[in-house]
């Protein structure tokens, strides 16, 4: 029987871009079920949680987030602009969308073009909050265009918003999240743990 892991996570952070690829190799090793769950990590999560915005947090913490993100990505052999031309950046246009081919397409898709657009931000510097970027991204990744038109729809806001309220019942403060039967992995370098609870199933 396959165990299920829901995906926390927002498009427009560097450690999503990060882990993603490793994540969807590890559930497709393991046979896991994902259920893609883009959240409102800034507008919705955070006040609750504690959470700041990049640039409300401390020098210190800015400093080191750079620092880390270069290790992380040398390491892991990831292309990655720690200052990428277009960030901060909305993440709730391309939350949408991945929603949306989530909907239409299904899990692998959606996961698909969550990876398109995770490394057109950090490996591409593109500008994912732009309309124009988000259809491009759909046609590299073999979608229907139509997919864009439909993350406008209420049923797709109304997805977003059910996301963020069920990550926030479970305990979600940062992306990227993993939580298997209620227990909460944060964090692309926390996916060993993952591939362990994963296999212990």
């Amino acid at each position: 029987m396959s165990i299920t892991v829901d995906y926390y996570f927002t498009p427009q952070s560097p450690w999503t871009y990060l882990g993603h690829e490793r994540f969807a190799d590890i559930a497709r090793r393991t046979g896991a079920t994902v259920r893609v769950l883009p959240i409102d990590l800034g507008g919705k999560v955070f006040p609750i949680s504690g959470g700041l915005p990049l640039g409300q947090r401390a020098p210190q913490r800015q400093a080191y987030r750079l620092l880390e993100l270069r290790r992380h990505a040398d390491f892991l052999g990831l292309p990655l602009h720690v200052k990428p031309k277009f960030f901060p950046v909305s993440g709730d246009d391309a939350s949408r969308l991945i929603i949306a081919v989530e909907l239409h397409d299904g899990v692998d898709a959606a996961m698909k073009i969550s990876s398109a657009v995770c490394s057109a931000c950090w490996a591409q510097e593109r500008h994912i909050a732009n309309e124009k970027v988000l259809a491009e991204l759909l046609a590299e990744c073999g979608l229907d265009a139509a997919r864009l038109e439909q993350s406008y729809s209420q049923a797709v806001q109304e997805r977003y918003e059910a996301n963020t309220a069920q990550a926030i019942e479970a305990g979600v403060f940062g992306a990227p999240s993993y939580v298997i039967d209620g227990e909460l992995f944060w964090g692309q370098d926390r996916l060993d743990f993952v591939e362990r609870r994963l296999q212990a199933a």
